[in-house]
């Protein structure tokens, strides 16, 4: 197993907007969105979303045309390949939906970079209609984290992701958003979180990193995650015994950084 996993949040860290609303607006819906959006939780709401699209006519098909014209900075999938190339456990953990995801990643093709995807389980029900759950139940189940929307804890993934690899294993973890503070206040002092700058995560980190654990590295886009990420990946490699680095990732690494 790798020494190194590295979790991405989904949107605005992979893709460069937020998927939900990119799939709401470019189908025409946004007036409905924003009027429904007080009333209900973003998850709760994206399922009535999906009703509403299939209930005027919309398909699946329409959906994920939407989804493969998604924006993406140019360095992200490079990026992506390059962490995967090196040996490292690439993750991801999103408040989107499954079905999003999986549907974006395969048409980058870089699904298979991605050893495991925590997010809203989303299906194709027998109407053809998308449906979109929460991925924890908050009316059975509650997490109890109030740092976290009802649907889901990151914090609570990360946790689990850590009992399942072991003191030794190494965690980068890149977000965006208000939901990725928790899962940052979880990692160890053996970890790394990069934030997104001038984004939510990164305002909540900045008003008092001691509250941090891991060693704290900005970004700001595709490119600062490029650089930042395999400088990291390098960093860790480069502390374990010489033995266990290949020369193909001393390789990769002086043909990326010989420039800086």
């Amino acid at each position: 197993m790798a020494e190194i996993v590295v979790v991405f949040d989904f949107d605005k860290t992979i893709v460069d907007c937020d998927s939900d609303n990119w799939v709401v607006d470019e189908l025409g819906f946004s007036v409905l969105f924003n009027r429904l959006h007080p009333t209900m939780p973003w998850n709760t709401l994206m399922d009535k979303m999906m009703m509403e699209l299939h209930s005027h006519g919309k398909t699946i098909d329409d959906i994920v045309q939407v989804l493969q014209m998604i924006p993406i900075h140019p360095r992200i999938i490079p990026a992506i390949k390059a962490a995967h190339a090196l040996g490292c456990d690439l993750r991801i953990v999103s408040d989107a939906n499954t079905f999003f995801i999986e549907t974006i990643l395969e048409h980058l093709k870089i699904r298979e970079c991605f050893s495991d995807i925590s997010s809203n389980p989303s299906y194709i029900n027998e109407d053809g209609r998308l449906q979109i759950l929460p991925y924890h139940d908050f009316n059975k189940f509650p997490h109890g984290c109030t740092l976290c929307p009802p649907n889901m804890c990151k914090g609570e993934i990360i946790e689990k992701i850590q009992e399942s690899l072991g003191e030794k294993k190494r965690l980068i973890y890149l977000g965006d958003g208000s939901g990725d503070y928790c899962p940052s206040l979880r990692l160890k002092e053996q970890d790394f979180v990069m934030p997104r700058k001038n984004f939510p995560v990164w305002e909540l980190i900045c008003k008092d990193p001691l509250l941090i654990k891991a060693e704290i590295h900005e970004w700001s886009n595709g490119e600062e995650l490029e650089r930042v990420s395999l400088r990291l990946i390098n960093k860790i490699c480069s502390g374990q015994n010489a033995e266990f680095i290949s020369s193909n990732c001393k390789l990769h690494f002086m043909c990326t950084f010989s420039s800086d």
